[in-house]
């Protein structure tokens, strides 16, 4: 079965755009696992736009299903991962300007880095995951530098998927069928969506858990958190 992960960056940037503590950020994610998410993911950027790093302790308190921290591993990043310890971190190496992510690493020529990374994060018991774009030889550098999952960057997928399903996803399920190969596990996330989910993880092998935030939110708007919480679990059930 493949989890879902609620990322709750959207709810935080709506709380900041008042400077209030509206929406409560804490209940929306103990509202999310009620509502059936099988996982929190957090994504505190340098500038604090939308996750605080004073929201972390709070969340890591209250979650009780998966709680991941994705970021770019800086050492201060690293810092407050190691500190408050979530079940996975995912390494994102975004720029802090960056407005969402929109490249994976290049694991073969960062290899040196991401080893002495994902050693750190082993040594705490935090599971490693690394985001990648959708090729193989990337998916490969990440076993290789010890990660124990990859994140398949899903933006190019959403892109081509109206047109043209079939060759948006073939280089992910060639992904997958090299990271059920060689054994490491397989996640993915950006822009997946209530119109393109079921198809992607229908034809992608072995998908462990997707990580789900803007499209999700917009979604709540019309439908409600928790309806829609269970609309994007029915489609990943099939």
């Amino acid at each position: 079965m493949t989890r879902l992960s609620v990322n709750i960056n959207k709810i935080a940037l709506i709380r900041n755009a008042r400077g209030g503590s509206l929406p409560d950020l804490v209940q929306v994610a103990k509202d999310c696992e009620a509502f059936g998410a099988q996982g929190i993911t957090v994504h505190p950027r340098p500038d604090e736009r939308h996750i605080r790093f004073s929201d972390i302790p709070q969340l890591k308190a209250v979650v009780t299903t998966e709680f991941n921290i994705e970021g770019n591993p800086t050492e201060d990043f690293l810092r407050m991962v190691l500190e408050h310890r979530p079940h996975q971190c995912t390494l994102v190496p975004d720029a802090p300007s960056a407005l969402t992510s929109d490249a994976g690493w290049d694991t073969i020529a960062q290899a040196a880095f991401l080893r002495e990374v994902c050693d750190r994060l082993r040594e705490a018991g935090i599971r490693s995951s690394i985001f990648i774009n959708a090729e193989e030889k990337y998916v490969e550098g990440a076993k290789a530098a010890g990660a124990d999952r990859v994140e398949l960057y899903t933006g190019p997928y959403a892109s081509l998927f109206p047109s043209d399903p079939e060759a948006a996803v073939a280089p992910h399920r060639r992904c997958a069928r090299v990271a059920a190969q060689i054994g490491i596990g397989l996640n993915a996330g950006h822009d997946l969506n209530l119109d393109n989910l079921r198809f992607y993880q229908e034809h992608t092998e072995g998908l462990l858990e997707v990580s789900i935030g803007h499209a999700l939110v917009c979604d709540a708007l019309y439908y409600g958190l928790s309806n829609t919480i269970q609309m994007y679990l029915r489609a990943l059930k099939g």
